[in-house]
């Protein structure tokens, strides 16, 4: 079927066929660029509704490594790119502890708009999304899938356990054509909050610069 996408101003599809919609269009998309498109035009999720824009990606698709964070900020939302506010500048000082920049990871978001008030998403908006970030994952087709936080690790990697079972564990993500290494760690704005997590943290890093190394 077709994706269903409502004229601006229309109210948005129900729940089911909005999440049908997504599957839809996101399996039809065949590049970044594509999928980055249709994202603009898909009116079934209403966060679309409130948020500035859209916040797709930053870094290189050629990346060996993807990071996922749950959805944009505030500062997100203006600049139009994840993690620009104070977690994207930690997260930048993450990822250089362990020699890498932004030319050489691939960051995304499995919500790609910011919720109103930072809200947290709702169960119904991230099952909408996630056949999105899904194909996102799958065109970047990094070695390396890293989930920054719970949200992103439950959505992503299909567990209920909290981050801190979930953390520094390497396990199998299945994009339907190849199955690449995953591993779960705090979330920036997480370790802003409780620093003293920042050692586990450097732990799940060290884990990943090993199989990179690879």
């Amino acid at each position: 079927a077709p994706a269903i996408i409502p004229p601006r101003g229309e109210p948005p599809p129900p729940p089911d066929a909005a999440i049908a919609s997504a599957r839809e269009a996101a399996r039809t998309a065949p590049t970044l660029q594509a999928l980055r498109e249709l994202l603009e035009s898909f009116d079934g999720c209403a966060l679309k509704q409130t948020a500035s824009r859209l916040v797709f990606a930053d870094g290189n698709p050629e990346a060996r490594i993807m990071l996922v964070g749950e959805a944009p900020g505030r500062d997100e939302d203006i600049e139009g790119l994840p993690f620009v506010g104070r977690s994207g500048k930690l997260l930048d000082r993450m990822i250089g502890a362990i020699g890498l920049d932004r030319s050489k990871v691939y960051i995304a978001n499995v919500i790609p708009w910011r919720p109103p008030g930072n809200r947290t998403p709702t169960p119904q908006e991230t099952q909408i999304c996630l056949p999105f970030i899904r194909r996102q994952i799958e065109l970047v087709d990094p070695d390396v899938l890293v989930t920054l936080g719970n949200p992103s690790t439950q959505a992503l990697l299909g567990t209920t356990e909290g981050i801190m079972r979930t953390r520094g564990k390497w396990r199998d993500y299945d994009t339907g054509k190849r199955t690449i290494r995953a591993i779960a760690t705090f979330h920036p704005a997480y370790l802003l909050r409780s620093p003293s997590y920042k050692r586990l943290s450097w732990q799940d890093l060290r884990s990943i610069a090993t199989v990179l190394a690879v």
